[in-house]
């Protein structure tokens, strides 16, 4: 019998004893469609198709701006902070797609975007939006500058600064725990003696995104806010236990600016 061991029958032998069953044969693993993974993945990352996308997301954004006027808070954002200039503005992941329209001050203004695929995309967004870019990424710690670019971002801001542009990045790192500041902004501020001002932007239409950074996608026809919480200064000399109460002070002031957008644009009395 196939698939069984059976005793041998022999003359004058015991009866046979009961089939014993085979294994079964291991099932081959089954292989991933790759193949079409990296056919889209060679797409997305097309120049083409990265600038069409890039466009379509800049004409998107405009029509959001064009049909939601957003307000400040503190409405005399622009008189009370134009004293810092040049200041390094702050805000959390997936929060940053319409401050490109957040004029707080008539000046050359620059933001930092990753090296990645999707910060491609991003920085052809912005630049279509007539903001200037600097590519980079924030270190995960100051220790790790040399990581991922972060050297020659961090070089680059800090001229940036010197020559009296603002100087726009996330406060929080790309994949970590959202909403969390980590240290490259406050050490960037020790560096360059330069303030950091958080801001933050809310609309009552909007998509809130299940992913890490909890993204939104503000929609059109909304009430629109922008929130400029209080400035955070670092000094020169901070040493690592001063660099890390200013981190903490950087996340609890922007946290402060966001929950103070949303609550504009969600309140009835709009």
């Amino acid at each position: 019998m196939v698939g069984s061991v059976r005793s041998a029958d022999r003359e004058g032998s015991s009866p046979s004893r009961a089939e014993v069953p085979l294994p079964a044969p291991a099932a081959k693993p089954t292989k991933r469609p790759r193949r079409k993974q990296r056919l889209s993945s060679r797409i997305l990352k097309s120049g083409p198709v990265q600038r069409g996308v890039a466009s379509l997301a800049a004409n998107y954004l405009r029509f959001v701006n064009w049909t939601s006027p957003f307000r400040f808070d503190p409405e005399d954002a622009f008189a009370r902070y134009i004293h810092l200039n040049p200041v390094i503005f702050t805000m959390w992941h997936g929060q940053h797609f319409m401050l490109p329209f957040a004029r707080i001050f008539d000046f050359d203004a620059r933001v930092l975007i990753s090296r990645s695929s999707d910060g491609e995309i991003n920085a052809l967004v912005a630049e279509k939006l007539g903001v200037r870019t600097i590519r980079g990424s924030t270190a995960r710690d100051p220790s790790r500058m040399m990581e991922k670019g972060a050297l020659a971002g961090f070089v680059e801001m800090k001229a940036s600064l010197a020559e009296g542009a603002c100087v726009t990045m996330t406060a929080d790192i790309s994949n970590l725990a959202a909403r969390r500041a980590g240290l490259g902004i406050v050490t960037l501020a020790r560096a360059s003696g330069r303030p950091i001002v958080p801001i933050a932007y809310a609309s009552s239409r909007r998509i809130d995104i299940k992913s890490w950074d909890r993204s939104t996608i503000n929609l059109p026809f909304s009430r629109a806010a922008i929130a400029v919480g209080a400035p955070v200064e670092v000094p020169e000399d901070a040493d690592a236990a001063l660099l890390e109460a200013k981190r903490g002070e950087v996340e609890t002031n922007l946290n402060e600016a966001t929950d103070r957008a949303y609550r504009i644009v969600d309140r009835r009395d709009g």
